[in-house]
This record gives structure tokens, C-alpha cells and sequence, in this order.
């Protein structure tokens, strides 16, 4: 059984994967589309400054590019938004941790600054957590299709717990 079966599309949590991957795309988009409106030279180590952040003509392009695939995200929705916004969130803690160890390095091709390096791990976890609502945690409610995924014997208050038994000689159903 594959979890995408086990998930309707208009399940109550995908609209909570598209929102926060929408939200946090659009920013990094204006963020991105600011940076190349200002001409920022491609590859400086100094960077010049955009809604705060030090940027350069590089970061604007991967900020575009990130941004474009957390749409494309909020577009799809369901568990592909979710994976998306995990795995992107992911890559944004890593880049901040990345990144910290690069400052005022030659090798800061982004031209990160401290409050890069902030944005970077907040920005990760804001992404990672709309893509985690729902799927981890300890006290998931039996309705929920990641509980029942990963319990699959477990009573659903939908079906009554004689049907969830597992079948006996290849038989399924109730048993007497």
C-alpha cells in the first residue's frame, strides 16, 4: 500500500503544505526579483544589501530558483508539497550552517552575512515545519492517513475494530 493512496487530494492538510510552501516562495521570489532589479554583480563576496539581507547576483538567482520549486509545490500540493517543503527546509539549515563557516572567506560566493545565516536557519525551519504539520508527531489523531500508514492494525474510528483484524487463512473480515 502506498501512502499517496492512503491521502485524499482534498485532505485538510494539504491545503497547509500549499500555503506554507506558497508563502515562503513568494518571499524568496520578491527577495530574488529585488536582488536582479538592483544589478548585483554575479559572483561579489561583499554583496550590497536587499530587505536587509546582504545578496549578490548569485544568491538572486538560487533564491528564484528555490522559490520556483516551493510553487511548483504549492501548485502539486498534497505529500509532494510536504516532501518538497521537508526537504527544502532541510537544505536551508544546511546552507545557514554552510554559510556560517564561509563567512568573510574568499570561498562566500553568496555573500552571506550573519543575518543570511539567521534567515537561512529560520527560514529552513518555517519551510520544514508546513511540511511537517501532520506527518511527525507522537500524538497523531487516529484519522490521520500518516497514523494509519504507520499502524496499519490499528482500530480507525471509521471502521469497526473487527474489520481492521488481520485476516485468518486468507479470509478477511470479521471472524468468529
Amino acid at each position: 500500500m502506498d501512502l499517496r493512496d492512503e491521502l485524499p487530494v482534498d485532505h485538510r492538510l494539504a491545503q497547509v503544505y500549499r500555503i506554507g510552501a506558497g508563502l515562503c516562495g513568494a518571499a524568496l521570489l520578491a527577495f530574488g526579483c529585488l536582488g536582479l532589479a538592483d544589478g548585483l554583480d554575479l559572483f561579489s563576496t561583499q554583496g550590497r544589501s536587499i530587505a536587509g539581507l546582504s545578496s549578490n547576483g548569485l544568491l538572486s538567482l538560487v533564491s528564484i530558483v528555490t522559490a520556483v520549486v516551493l510553487i511548483l509545490g504549492a501548485a502539486v500540493g498534497g505529500n509532494t508539497a510536504s516532501t518538497i517543503n521537508i526537504t527544502v527546509g532541510a537544505l536551508f539549515v544546511l546552507s545557514g550552517f554552510a554559510n556560517l563557516a564561509l563567512l568573510d572567506s574568499d570561498a562566500n560566493i553568496l555573500a552571506f552575512r550573519m543575518p543570511n545565516v539567521l534567515f537561512s536557519f529560520v527560514m529552513g525551519l518555517v519551510v520544514a515545519t508546513f511540511g511537517m504539520y501532520g506527518r511527525v508527531s507522537g500524538k497523531l489523531p487516529l484519522d490521520n492517513p500518516y497514523y494509519r500508514h504507520r499502524h496499519p492494525g490499528a482500530a480507525h474510528p471509521a471502521r469497526p475494530a473487527a474489520l481492521t483484524a488481520a485476516p485468518r487463512n486468507g479470509i478477511s473480515g470479521p471472524t468468529a
